[in-house]
């Protein structure tokens, strides 16, 4: 038989390694829960047509001298890829970024961008990742009770038992 002090180290071991692991969970959850970096890349955009003095590689331009004129003909040039410009963009829950030529970055809130039809999707969404990370919190908060929590083994073991069950939940 094993004396009390190694399995007393064993157990606290493992349950500082589970406490370790469910509170990088929650730094992660949250971290991700208030990010708008959640995906990001590039998009082709059709490029807009020039207007006034403008004469960058961002718009498309006419070959008519009256570009104002509605009753003139104005022939494109660009065809294929050279009539679109690829634009950065990163969105999250909370935001959607996407950067503008000449005028920086220009973000939108969720709300602005979720048709009102679909809007009760995306709040169920988010109550569905807050309460994810209330359980995370839960099961975090009673591992850190088991590890300093010095009475039975049975205690320990019902207090070990219920972070488990919250835990599994959260996910």
């Amino acid at each position: 038989r094993m004396p009390v002090s190694v399995t007393t180290v064993d157990r606290w071991q493992r349950a500082s390694a589970a406490f370790s692991l469910s509170f990088l969970s929650l730094v992660f959850s949250i971290t991700a829960f208030g990010s708008s970096y959640w995906c990001e890349g590039t998009r082709k955009v059709a490029k807009p047509f020039c207007t006034g003095q403008s004469n960058g590689d961002h718009c498309i331009r006419f070959n008519s001298p009256d570009a104002n004129d509605s009753n003139a003909v104005q022939y494109i040039w660009e065809t294929g890829d050279d009539k679109f410009v690829e634009r950065k963009f990163h969105a999250g829950i909370w935001y959607s970024c996407e950067e503008i030529v000449n005028e920086g970055e220009k973000c939108r809130s969720f709300i602005s961008l979720t048709p009102a039809a679909d809007r009760g999707v995306l709040w169920l969404s988010i109550i569905s990742e807050l309460l994810y990370i209330i359980l995370l919190l839960t099961g975090a908060i009673l591992m850190a009770v088991e590890m300093c929590y010095y009475s039975t083994v049975i205690d320990r073991l019902k207090i070990n038992a219920f972070s488990a069950v919250v835990t599994v939940l959260a996910g």
